[in-house]
C-alpha cells in the first residue's frame, strides 16, 4: 500500500462515542471497565476480499483472536462471508465502505448499476483504483446512493452491523464526503471510525461536524511497513506497548498465502499474501496472547460501543 493511501486509510476511520450527558466518565466507565483500562479492539480488515481472505477471518474469529471485523459488500466473496456473520450472530461485523478498488487485475464496481452512480466508476468500468482520481470526479450525492446500498445490502443478508469503517479513505478525501458518512452514521446509529490523533493533525477543520453522540478512538495501531527483520510478534509487541488508557485499536489484515490470495496481491508486498499470512498467524500465536496478558490489555468490541451509543441517545432524545 503506498503510503498515501495509507495516511488516507487512517484518516478513514472514525469512532463515534457519547461527549454530551456522560462526558464526566471516560468510556471505559461507561462500558463497565476501570477508568484507566487499555480498551482494545483487534479488528480484521478486508472481509469478502477473497475466499482466502474469508477463511482466514474466520479461523482468527473462533479462535480468538480478533475481536472485530469489516467487510467490504462490492466485492466478489462477500456473499460467502455475509453467510457466515448471518449464522454467528455473536459476531462483531461492521461494513468497510468501499469505493476503490487497487488491485492490479482483481477488480469490482458498485452495488448499484454503473449508470446509477457514473461518477464512482472509471474508463473500464471499475471503481477507481487510487484516491486521488476518486476525489477528482465523486459527487456527494452519488457517494451517498452506494454507501446506502452497501449498508442495506449487508442488512438485507442478514448482518447486524455493528460500525462503519472505510477502505483507503475515500470519505475523508472532501468535507462533502466526510459529511456523507456522519449522516449514514446516525440514520444507522452506527459507530465511524477515525482516530483522534490523525483527524487533530490533518484535518482539525472535520471536529466541528462530529455529532455530539461521537468520540474518537485514542490510539489507532496497524502495520504499515514490513518489520525490522521480518519479526512480526516484536512490532507487534511494541506497537501494544504503546497503547494508553483509553480506547485503541489494532488492524490486522488476515489471509492465507495461497495461490488465490498471491494472483489477487500481484505487484503489491505490502499488504500482499505473504504480509496477510503473517498476520494471522500472530494473532493466532500464545505469544500474541501473552503480550496482550502482559500488557494488561481489556479486549472489547464495536458491538458494545455501539449498544452504548444507541442507549445513551436513546436517553437523551426522551429527556
Amino acid at each position: 500500500m503506498k503510503p498515501r493511501i495509507f495516511t488516507a486509510f487512517l484518516m478513514s476511520m472514525i469512532f463515534l462515542s457519547n461527549g454530551f450527558s456522560q462526558s464526566q466518565k471516560t468510556l471505559a466507565e461507561r462500558l463497565g471497565y476501570p477508568a484507566d483500562a487499555r480498551l482494545l479492539i483487534i479488528h480484521a480488515d478486508d472481509m469478502g476480499l477473497s475466499h482466502s481472505t474469508n477463511m482466514a477471518v474466520i479461523k482468527a474469529f473462533e479462535a480468538g483472536g480478533v475481536t472485530s471485523g469489516s467487510i467490504m459488500v462490492p466485492c466478489p466473496w462477500f456473499p460467502e462471508i455475509a453467510d457466515y456473520v448471518k449464522h454467528h450472530p455473536g459476531l462483531d461485523v461492521g461494513i468497510h465502505t468501499t469505493l476503490t478498488a487497487e488491485w492490479k487485475f482483481y477488480k469490482w464496481d458498485g452495488v448499484l448499476p454503473s449508470p446509477q452512480i457514473p461518477s464512482l466508476i472509471d474508463t473500464n468500468g471499475y471503481f477507481y483504483h487510487e484516491v486521488a482520481p476518486f476525489a477528482q470526479h465523486a459527487r456527494a450525492d452519488e457517494v451517498e446512493k452506494e454507501l446506502r446500498a452497501q449498508i442495506d445490502r449487508a442488512i438485507a443478508f442478514g448482518i447486524d452491523p455493528t460500525h462503519i469503517d472505510n477502505h483507503m479513505g475515500t470519505i475523508l478525501a472532501r468535507p462533502d464526503l466526510f459529511e456523507t458518512a456522519l449522516k449514514l452514521a446516525m440514520e444507522y446509529r452506527l459507530p465511524i471510525l477515525i482516530p483522534s490523533q490523525m483527524i487533530k493533525m490533518y484535518a482539525p477543520q472535520f471536529l466541528e461536524k462530529i455529532p455530539p453522540y461521537f468520540t474518537m478512538v485514542d490510539n489507532l495501531q496497524m502495520l504499515n511497513a514490513w518489520p525490522k527483520d521480518n519479526n512480526w510478534t516484536e512490532a507487534y509487541r511494541q506497537m501494544v506497548q504503546s497503547m494508553k488508557p483509553g480506547l485503541n485499536e489494532l488492524i490486522v489484515h488476515l489471509s492465507y498465502d495461497n495461490e488465490e490470495m498471491k494472483a489477487i496481491a500481484i505487484d503489491h508486498p505490502d499488504f500482499g499474501s505473504t504480509w496477510r499470512q503473517n498476520d494471522l498467524n500472530l494473532v493466532l500465536s500464545p505469544e500474541f496472547q501473552k503480550i496482550l496478558k502482559d500488557n494488561h490489555i481489556t479486549l472489547v468490541t464495536w458491538k458494545q460501543i455501539r449498544d452504548l451509543m444507541r442507549k445513551e441517545m436513546d436517553q437523551q432524545n426522551n429527556r
